[in-house]
């Protein structure tokens, strides 16, 4: 599995730029003037992960295979949005179809690139958004809550339940704060907030696009924006749109060299992931031989049989057990060969929590 990021900001803060380059292509028109992006744009993107590079070397591997994400460049959103203005019930519609939301935020002064309203303050356009879909949940909740007290009223116990949680968010929204706020007591509370698609409930990484100048350090702006992060629970990262659009055209053996001169260890593709799957709670596991190495995406406590279902259901429908090295392990030993001697390949059964970097190989039986 991967995850589907939803990027989205106002207009002319640096979406499809951004876009383009995590996909390392154009097929985002990116135009200094609002709605330039009318239809959602998807790319998949390759995570880099230098511990598969290591386990392919080590395993003499044919291929190379990433694991992918994918990010869905959205239409900048307008003050109204909730209502329709712009083209909001196509966004906000857009919106809800993804896992997270990349919220793109402007902090970098230009005079050559409009603002929608005229000036550069990146937590007064985040409240804009913000505010629109709390909106739009809003209006759905104050329906859909009275509605599923009635059903539970007339002895439907999971409309009860159902309405027992998302009063909860209605009443967190009601005061001006996200659905993602609500506490949950338990998994079947979980489960019912979950099927509400709420679009306040999706975890936020917001990107803050600064300057060449500020890809380093950041500035006043990025450092106001981590602090709304924290606060919220949510993520921030600090990325220089302009810099990975240069990134992408040069070849790949100079990208090193060109972050160095700006005081940079790696790209904001890598930040931009690494928050991502901190945010969703996703991590890694590996598979090689000589015809491939492979990275897996799985979230984070998945047990072995959830993990194999990553590479087939019937992996995980007959899951017998995982023969499982630890990365360290794998790359200190030499390999899956080195590993068994030295006692290092372990057997697992269904309960084992994969745990990041395992490097695995399933038996199973259908």
């Amino acid at each position: 599995m991967g995850f589907r990021c939803g990027i989205v900001g106002l207009p002319n803060v640096g979406k499809s730029t951004l876009f383009n380059a995590l996909t390392e292509t154009q097929a985002a028109q990116a135009a200094n003037y609002p709605f330039c992006t009318i239809e959602p744009n998807v790319g998949q993107v390759a995570v880099p992960d230098e511990r598969l590079d290591r386990i392919a070397a080590i395993a003499k591997s044919a291929k190379v295979i990433p694991t992918q994400l994918a990010f869905v460049d959205i239409a900048g959103l307008v003050k109204g949005a909730s209502k329709g203005e712009g083209l909001g019930n196509q966004f906000l519609g857009n919106i809800r179809e993804v896992d997270a939301i990349v919220h793109v935020l402007r902090c970098f002064e230009d005079d050559d690139i409009q603002h929608v309203a005229n000036r550069v303050d990146p937590l007064a356009d985040a409240e804009v958004v913000e505010t629109e879909l709390m909106l739009a949940d809003l209006e759905s909740l104050e329906k859909r809550v009275p509605a599923a007290a009635k059903r539970g009223a007339s002895g439907d116990k999971e409309a009860k339940a159902t309405a027992a949680v998302l009063g909860k968010a209605l009443e967190l929204l009601r005061s001006g704060q996200p659905a993602r706020l609500t506490e949950l007591s338990d998994d079947e509370e979980a489960r019912l907030f979950a099927q509400a698609q709420l679009l306040t409930a999706k975890p936020v990484l917001y990107v803050c696009n600064v300057a060449e100048s500020d890809a380093a350090e950041g500035n006043a702006m990025s450092a106001a924006v981590f602090a709304k992060a924290a606060a919220e629970g949510a993520e921030a990262v600090v990325v220089s749109a302009a810099i990975e659009s240069e990134l992408v055209a040069m070849p790949a053996e100079e990208r090193g060299e060109y972050l160095a001169e700006l005081g940079l260890v790696e790209s904001g593709l890598s930040r931009v992931i690494r928050a991502g799957y901190k945010l969703l709670g996703l991590q890694t596991f590996f598979t090689a031989g000589p015809k491939e190495a492979r990275a897996w995406t799985f979230p984070a406590g998945a047990r072995a049989p959830q993990a194999a279902g990553e590479i087939h259901t019937d992996f995980e429908k007959g899951f017998i057990r995982a023969e499982t090295i630890a990365y360290d392990d794998y790359v200190a030993l030499g390999g899956e060969s080195a590993a068994r001697d030295a006692g290092k390949l372990r057997q697992e059964g269904k309960d084992y929590a994969v745990q990041d970097g395992d490097v695995l190989h399933f038996k199973f039986n259908v």
